[in-house]
């Protein structure tokens, strides 16, 4: 391995440069490294409470940069004061850049015990960034096997933790074949393959390495962490990378976090408060974060080891231009839209990838730059993340208010992407069968809207039977919440599907045939849970509304969402609807099947004039459903005869017999606009407009002039559903309309 200009060979002693020093002081002033003159405009509140600490530390590195034989810890009280300096100024403030060489180097080189390198390596908390040339130092370590494979270990644990935190990758990354060398190891597998799939890059993809993985899955068998790198591998080579994979998630790597992450999480928290650099260095961090969540560690994207201001210093004295046109665009840096634009070809993703989820600008680049491998990393991430920290599935775990935090934070990033993570849909479909109904449900039911629509075939078994035994069981409002997911759950499959048909040439494919068969069955699915609810909730007004709200998305899926399909509700939803005693629901209702009316009258043009969709032809008992539904109608709400004309087998048929048995008056127009429970009000309100004097009210007086005179009455007290599906139904009713719009027009 080439070493750079000034690196030092392992057995050269190590020693704290004067700019280290210079560093340490400006690191325990501010929090972060900066200029003089920045921290003089800067000063910290809590100068004297680190002076102990820095000079404590400053002592600390010193002595462990000098020892040279191997000290043992016990009856060593020097050595243990200077391992507690060390701990407690990682724990409470991090450690500064220059601090990881001299540790890493220390840890590596086998001077000390295992005990005293093992508390190191778990002291090793970035105050900001990590160094890369200290990285690379401490791997050429494992090269000449001075510490022992316990600590190698921990040390590769300790990497894939904090690889975010380091501010360059270009030297690391050519260290590739390095860490392909150690996959012959078996202990180190694992971590050489998580940190493999951190570094991939498609120039990294050869043939021999795709063998090598082959002859270690042949001898190890089908490991989890071999299967993550091959699939990176076919992701960017599918020529090369031949064998069928897996396609269910799955947990690659195993949690290697240790103690690191909540430790850096509350580093941060404490540096942020205090650091005038917090928002240049966190990238996105407007609120603190939680100290005990892993997630809301990797929500933020790490800066670069320097400021701006010292890059152009470093420029002038060095003449040494760090970034080149060649080398990716500091994330940090990236703040603008125009920016975003200028730079899209040199943005490189923070690997664990957490941090794009709560920045716009990286969430506008995965939408405008189609890389798989930035889903697959995203989806390996988030899938063991969900799996780690469910709160209902994990014991010991009831920090519910943050997990559903993270479940808030996913959403509004499939909002914005206006797709749904493949990660999300197994989550749901692995933790539904375990799921309460009431551990972070909002967080649930806004996954549960942005399943993508792919794998519509394993709806039934791990979405719609476990959803359903909740449903059925649970609360009037847990009813409706569900009901609401579901109406949401279907516009965006809908939008996906108008997007899809803008992008296929043709519809004769098995594609849209496939989309055709999921929207169905997600329909059939809320037809069937709302006529069982409306039992068990007698006819629930506040249940009704939100079953016709859904059915509002699906009497429009022919012309508004060019899906060619229509499905009328079920009779256990349309009489309820049709006799119920709210007057917002009946008019939700007659818009309904005002649009049904426009939408099948559209697709029997089209199928007439033989259009487009022909393959797609309504079913003729599409057509007998509406008319028969129109004929029910009719016959309640404008000609009185409901009991005699409809002829539905779950309809409103009656023999005399039976309803002369009932003893009601006038019953035939029982239901018609003046008399029906859900407008009788507005009849009242009419009549005493009408004939403020009489008390009596004689509904019978509502009759010829006085029945168009109600009809605008009931228009004018928003009641647009009833309006449209009169005229459009009404014969005598739409020519009148008809004029009257001819008469206002001339």
């Amino acid at each position: 391995m080439k070493r750079r200009k000034g690196s030092r060979t392992p057995k050269q002693p190590l020693h704290v440069h004067h700019r280290s020093q210079t560093d340490l002081s400006a690191w325990r002033k501010g929090g972060q490294i900066d200029s003089e003159k920045s921290l003089r405009n800067h000063p910290s509140s809590n100068d004297q409470e680190h002076d102990s600490q820095e000079g404590s530390l400053e002592q600390a590195l010193r002595y462990l940069e000098k020892a040279q034989d191997c000290v043992a810890l016990k009856k060593n009280s020097v050595l243990q004061k200077h391992l507690d300096a060390v701990e407690s100024t990682a724990l409470t403030q991090g450690l500064p850049p220059e601090g990881f060489e001299i540790l890493l180097n220390v840890v590596l080189s086998g001077r000390f015990a295992d005990t005293v390198n093992t508390r190191l390596l778990k002291s090793l908390i970035p105050a900001s960034v990590i160094p890369e040339n200290s990285v690379v130092k401490a791997v050429s370590w494992l090269c000449v096997s001075k510490c022992s494979g316990n600590i190698q270990l921990l040390f590769l644990k300790w990497l894939i933790t904090v690889f975010d935190f380091i501010d360059h990758k270009e030297q690391l990354r050519a260290l590739y074949g390095f860490f392909f060398f150690f996959l012959q190891d078996e202990k180190m597998c694992p971590y050489i393959c998580h940190v493999l799939y951190l570094l991939t890059r498609k120039e990294n993809v050869k043939p021999f390495r795709i063998r090598v993985l082959l002859d270690l899955q042949a001898k190890m068998g089908m490991q989890s962490h071999l299967q993550a790198l091959l699939s990176l591998y076919k992701l960017y080579c599918p020529e090369q990378v031949t064998i069928t994979l897996p396609g269910k998630m799955k947990t690659y790597f195993k949690n290697s976090e240790g103690p690191w992450k909540a430790a850096i999480t509350a580093v941060r928290q404490r540096n942020q408060g205090t650091s005038p650099l917090s928002q240049a260095v966190f990238l996105g961090t407007s609120q603190p974060q939680s100290r005990k969540r892993k997630w809301n560690a990797q929500l933020v994207v790490p800066a670069s080891s320097i400021s701006t201001n010292n890059l152009q210093e470093d420029r002038q004295k060095n003449h040494v231009y760090l970034y080149s046109t060649k080398e990716s665009f500091p994330l940090e840096q990236l703040q603008t839209f125009p920016q975003l634009l200028e730079n899209i070809h040199r943005l490189e993703f923070p690997s664990q990838m957490g941090s794009v989820l709560t920045n716009p600008l990286l969430l506008h680049y995965m939408n405008c730059v189609k890389d798989e491998s930035i889903y697959l990393r995203l989806y390996f991430w988030m899938g063991q993340m969900l799996q780690e920290e469910c709160t209902w599935c994990v014991v010991d775990n009831p920090c519910e208010e943050e997990f559903e935090n993270f479940l808030e934070t996913i959403y509004k990033s499939e909002c914005f992407l206006q797709e749904g993570f493949s990660a999300c849909e197994e989550f749901l479909y692995k933790t539904l069968p375990l799921w309460d109904g009431t551990c972070c449900r909002s967080g649930v039911f806004r996954l549960m809207s942005w399943i993508p629509l792919s794998s519509f075939s394993d709806f039934k078994s791990y979405l719609y039977d476990p959803l359903a035994q909740l449903f059925f069981t649970s609360s009037i409002y847990f009813k409706c919440s569900v009901l609401e997911s579901l109406k949401e759950l279907l516009q965006n499959w809908l939008n996906y599907n108008v997007i899809q048909m803008d992008l296929e040439l043709s519809s004769l494919n098995t594609t849209l045939s496939g989309r055709v068969n999921a929207v169905a069955e997600l329909v059939h699915f809320v037809g069937w849970i709302s006529t069982v609810a409306l039992r068990l909730e007698n006819n629930s007004t506040f249940l009704l509304y939100f079953i016709l709200d859904f059915y509002g998305t699906v009497c429009e899926m022919y012309l508004k969402y060019n899906l060619p399909l229509l499905i009328m509700p079920p009779a256990g939803i349309f009489y309820p609807a049709l006799l119920s005693m709210d007057s917002v629901n009946l008019n939700q209702l007659c818009n309904i099947m005002y649009r049904y009316r426009t939408n099948l009258v559209a697709a029997k043009e089209n199928e007439l004039s033989k259009k487009k969709l022909l393959q797609f032809k309504f079913s003729n008992q599409t057509y007998r459903e509406y008319n028969q539904y129109i004929i029910a109608m009719v016959g309640c709400l404008w000609t009185s005869s409901a009991f005699q004309k409809d002829i539905h087998a779950q309809g409103l048929c009656m023999d005399d017999k039976l309803l002369s048995k009932t003893a009601v008056k006038e019953l035939k127009t029982s239901f018609n606009i003046v008399y029906h429970p859900a407008l009788m009000g507005y009849s009242m309100q009419f009549l005493q407009q009408m004939c403020p004097d009489d008390t009596t009210f004689n509904f019978k007086l509502i009759k010829g002039k006085k029945w168009d005179w109600y009809l605008e009455y009931l228009y004018a007290q928003g009641l647009k559903g009833l309006k449209v599906f009169i005229e459009s139904s009404i014969s005598r009713v739409s020519q009148a309309s008809r004029r009257k719009a001819e008469n206002v027009e001339a």
